[in-house]
């Protein structure tokens, strides 16, 4: 009897190229396409490994799903609902495809922060001259302190490339206990109260889960020191926006950047749109070349090693979400 492989709906152009990429990959499992949720709900009693979003309708009847690729690095809130987390099924993402892009990202937006090019931005269209930066004003990077909080692949990426400017980087993480290059400490997620009131930039790369939702809210906006940065590139819950706004408003916090956002898209009428120590751009981390190559790559050494019966890559613990 065959093992069957499900691509699961939604399908999109690549869909039939990736499905023969996985086959030629893996011999062994038959690769099957749901265009829709009916051919979906015909094809998972039979399927061994899916690629694609569940719902606990689909997964009831998946009696013999024993791996589900997911489409995303991190899955969008309600990917891992309570079912999915009790079953058995083994949950892989496509962490680390997007290290090099997110990074850099992330150090652009704080590098303009330092040298206020946010401020000077704005100041384009009109042709305004005002150089009213005092020497004070800059943050000068090798006399810094950065925080990185999550030191996965791309938060070990961003305190490689800070190390470089010269700042003195830390991290904190739940697991990574051992410092990456570049990095001078590394701390327990319990200890950031502790660290917040002496750093000069806090970057975010967190995902989100149950844990990291509304980690930055106003109390620990009132730990940073009143010219400290907050830069997020991670996911938009793990910052509370009112709050957020209200301490760029009354000058609790020296700005911020941000990729993503608590509501996105961020309406526009926001006034995060228009504050002026607040740099935005809208959810284009990720972007860059060779992403849609390195996801195939991912899926296809996944459906190689789940023949095999060896390890998978990017195994997610599923009640917390990474």
């Amino acid at each position: 009897m065959s093992r069957q492989l499900v691509m699961l709906p939604p399908v999109d152009g690549l869909t039939e190229a990736w499905a023969a990429a996985v086959a030629k990959a893996a011999p062994g499992l038959d690769v099957v396409i749901a265009p829709d949720r009916a051919a979906a709900l015909k094809y998972l009693p039979q399927a061994v490994a899916a690629y694609g979003t569940l719902d606990p309708e689909l997964l009831a009847c998946a009696d013999a799903l024993q791996w589900l690729q997911a489409p995303q690095a991190a899955p969008p809130t309600g990917y891992f609902f309570p079912e999915l987390v009790a079953h058995p099924v083994q949950v892989t993402n496509f962490r680390g495809i997007y290290n090099d892009h997110v990074a850099i990202h992330a150090v652009a937006m704080l590098l303009a922060m330092v040298r206020n090019l946010h401020t000077y931005m704005r100041q384009q269209p009109s042709g305004d001259w005002s150089r009213h930066l005092a020497d004070s004003d800059i943050l000068h990077l090798p006399e810094s302190t950065v925080l990185v909080v999550g030191v996965g692949g791309i938060g070990a990426e961003i305190g490689r490339q800070l190390h470089v400017f010269g700042a003195k980087v830390l991290g904190v993480d739940p697991r990574c206990t051992v410092c990456p290059e570049g990095f001078v400490g590394m701390h327990p997620s319990e200890a950031l109260d502790s660290l917040l009131p002496d750093v000069d930039a806090v970057v975010l790369t967190l995902p989100h889960t149950p844990e990291s939702e509304g980690l930055i809210d106003a109390r620990r906006l009132a730990l940073m020191r009143p010219h400290a940065l907050l830069v997020n590139i991670g996911r938009g819950a793990t910052v509370k926006l009112d709050a957020l706004l209200a301490a760029l408003q009354h000058k609790r916090l020296g700005g911020a950047a941000l990729d993503v956002f608590e509501i996105e898209p961020l309406p526009p009428a926001h006034p995060l749109w228009r504050e002026p120590r607040a740099l935005l751009t809208p959810h284009v981390a990720v972007v860059g070349p060779y992403i849609p190559q390195r996801r195939l790559e991912v899926l296809c050494d996944n459906a190689r090693r789940f023949e095999a019966g060896l390890p998978l890559r990017n195994v997610v613990d599923k009640a917390l979400w990474y």
